[in-house]
């Protein structure tokens, strides 16, 4: 599908997408809107942020829908012909009836799309970074509440704990990499040397398993360490993002309500047809 197309099928979704719910904010992947309605827009900092390019070009939305009042991440693949609600950035946030309400929905009205859920992964620590950003606020109160001061502080507080889980990481992470080569080196040279002299009384073959057992458990031990201390930084680091995410929201909520005029950020037909375009048209 080249940009013109994918553009037109942005522009449907979106439409189609605004009669079903109310358009809260909006996040986009090499998309730009013009111009730009009333409700935060940003760029999607979790693909924008990668180590690789070559994402496909994608537009998603969080989105209340209109008789559960319920709050859903609804992304859009028009390369991939895919839709997708993401059940993770709303964790808590909606119920699963208004999710398969929501997804059958969709199916009707994009018949030739792909709709389908994501599911929370373990080795990205999709459920800690929730939970952490849901004890301090939630998703609703981002896009809804007022109280802009109270969710500064929110923000700034999870922005500390994502500082303080990199740090961590880093302790962790440096404590392996010094203790490893020398407890390494010393349990070999002892196993070795006392297990090693035991070969007439217990046998070769077992002196090779024991000392192959002991140094690959040790080893196993600071693998393990250093896998958790990756892991603890990747969890930081989505959680910093998740924190950006919501700033930027917090600060366009702001911005346009700041403008005056009575702008309603909440309004539903805020993405009219012909608003999007690429950054390649």
């Amino acid at each position: 599908m080249d940009a013109e197309h994918e553009t037109i099928a942005c522009q449907r979704f979106f439409d189609s997408l605004t009669e079903l719910c109310v358009v809260r904010s909006i996040k986009l992947y090499r998309f730009k809107l013009d111009p730009v309605p009333r409700v935060p827009v940003l760029p999607c900092l979790d693909h924008e942020a990668m180590l690789h390019e070559g994402i496909p070009r994608h537009a998603s939305a969080y989105v209340e829908e209109r008789t559960s009042h319920d709050i859903h991440e609804v992304l859009f693949v028009p390369a991939d012909s895919l839709i997708e609600l993401d059940v993770v950035s709303t964790a808590d946030e909606h119920s699963s009836r208004s999710r398969d309400r929501l997804m059958t929905q969709l199916r009707e009205r994009f018949p030739n799309y792909i709709v389908r859920t994501n599911k929370p992964s373990f080795l990205r620590g999709d459920k800690r970074v929730m939970q952490a950003c849901r004890a301090q606020l939630s998703l609703r109160e981002v896009l809804r509440s007022e109280d802009f001061d109270r969710l500064d502080g929110a923000l700034e507080r999870i922005t500390t704990i994502a500082s303080l889980m990199e740090k961590e990481s880093r302790v962790a992470s440096w404590g392996v990499r010094t203790v490893t080569t020398p407890l390494l080196a010393a349990a070999g040279f002892v196993v070795f040397a006392l297990i090693g002299g035991m070969g007439d009384t217990i046998g070769g073959f077992a002196v090779r398993a024991v000392q192959a057992v002991v140094v690959g458990t040790l080893g196993s031990v600071f693998l393990y360490y250093g896998i958790k201390a990756v892991h603890l930084t990747e969890m930081a680091n989505r959680l910093w993002k998740r924190a950006a995410e919501y700033h930027l929201i917090v600060s366009e909520r702001r911005r346009i309500s700041q403008k005056g005029h009575g702008l309603d950020t909440s309004v539903g037909d805020a993405v009219p047809a012909g608003i999007i375009r690429t950054d390649r048209s």
